[in-house]
């Protein structure tokens, strides 16, 4: 914490959040610049965890790709291949068997349902309610029962692959995969009736955080950060893909655009999930056992395009191929990546006390939005290319091995007895 003088002499405050912090997941900085207790700037720092994900894609087969998305976010392990094999297959053209697409849907709402529960979770937590995280926590086991009931993971479900899918379900398995969804019901009862009727709540959401229709659209927000602001878009109804235009759902939008709006659209989305959910299994029992893979054997050169609706907002993958079995080049940009900016005016109407809940609101995952590059400030110009990049860090890594051993030498001790009786 410091102070500043600024230009009309009155002084600030910075207060730091982070780079860790307890009600933050991941490490990232967030300056705030306060007057007493009112946020009047936010600063935003990023880039502690840049994991070069779309260089090492470069060096993968274009399969081993979907493996390594899947590493994105954990909570996103499904969002991501969806998003990569929706750009080869645009890149390849080709049609993914109808129950593969189905499939595919049945997974992807399982983690929106995994996501937004866990979600719901921490908001509780940070708002000092620790009664909603453990009710939230408790209720997303049994739905990563199902993810494992169906897949063999609770979480990296490794069901995608170009093409298709790598696993049917068994439409025997169908009516305990209901059943399992229909328990989830009553939860999510009690979850929509704690937020619409608790007035703790109510007093730490409502009207705290607000980020207003227009200026959601100036910062090009994605997802229930847009929905909340009564920006009606959705990659699922607005680009559909696999079995989205087969059933019957809805998009939650409403129109305040706070903290308390972010809750209520995940609430009601989880009903959506369900129902999703439900109209895929229905499809699976009318369609009859068959092929679940195209069977996708060469990649020709082109670009590729894909996208789609990450519990989070939308996820967008693009593939260049030159016509080798991995890609040329390759580019991700996922949600948090255009949701987190967006702090800059939903934190600075409000108190210290309501930062770190609004930073929350937009579910960040700060791991899927790093980028790297070194720049000459002046000049606007590359300073360090990938492999200098690599040399650095190598060189860093040998000083660090001088300085401390990695493999302390062994020290036998001579054996203890105790005697007597405890």
């Amino acid at each position: 914490m410091g102070e500043f003088q600024v230009e009309d002499k009155k002084k600030q405050t910075i207060i730091p959040i982070g780079p860790y912090h307890p009600l933050q997941e991941e490490a990232e900085y967030f300056k705030l610049y306060v007057e007493g207790e009112k946020v009047t700037k936010l600063d935003i720092e990023l880039g502690y965890q840049h994991r070069g994900i779309e260089k090492l894609c470069e060096t993968r087969h274009f399969d081993q790709v979907v493996f390594l998305v899947e590493r994105i976010c954990g909570i996103c392990s499904c969002s991501h291949p969806f998003a990569h094999v929706n750009a080869v297959e645009d890149l390849c053209g080709v049609d993914v068997p109808i129950r593969a697409k189905y499939i595919r849907c049945i997974i992807a709402e399982l983690e929106r349902l995994h996501s937004h529960l866990l979600w719901l979770g921490l908001a509780g937590h940070f708002l000092g309610y620790n009664t909603v995280w453990m009710w939230a926590w408790k209720y997303r086991e049994p739905v990563l029962d199902i993810c494992e009931f169906i897949t063999g993971n609770r979480n990296h479900y490794a069901m995608f692959k170009i093409g298709g899918v790598r696993q049917d379900i068994d439409n025997n398995d169908i009516p305990q995969i209901n059943k399992m969804c229909d328990d989830l019901i009553p939860a999510l009862d009690m979850f929509k009736g704690a937020v619409m009727d608790d007035p703790v709540i109510h007093a730490r959401t409502k009207g705290v955080g607000i980020l207003t229709k227009q200026e959601a659209i100036d910062y090009c927000v994605v997802g229930p950060t847009a929905r909340a602001s009564g920006v009606d878009i959705d990659v699922r109804r607005d680009d559909p893909c696999a079995a989205y235009p087969l059933v019957d759902w809805k998009v939650i939008v409403t129109p305040n655009g706070d903290v308390f709006d972010k809750v209520v659209v995940r609430v009601l989305e989880m009903y959506e999930s369900v129902k999703i959910i439900k109209g895929c299994l229905e499809g699976l029992k009318k369609e009859p056992k068959g092929e679940i893979d195209a069977k996708v054997k060469s990649f020709p050169p082109g670009e590729g395009i894909g996208h789609y609706e990450a519990p989070r907002g939308e996820v967008f993958h693009y593939v260049l191929s030159d016509g080798a079995n991995r890609p040329a080049r390759y580019k991700v940009r996922a949600p948090s990546y255009m949701n987190i900016p967006s702090n800059q005016v939903a934190c600075t109407r409000g108190t210290i006390s309501d930062a770190a809940i609004t930073l929350a609101a937009v579910d960040p995952c700060y791991c899927c939005t790093e980028r790297s590059a070194v720049l000459d400030e002046k000049t606007n110009k590359k300073i360090f290319g990938w492999e200098d990049l690599l040399r650095l860090s190598q060189e860093k890594t040998e000083r660090i091995k001088k300085r401390i051993p990695l493999n302390p030498p062994f020290v036998p001790t001579e054996p203890t007895s105790v005697k007597g009786e405890y």
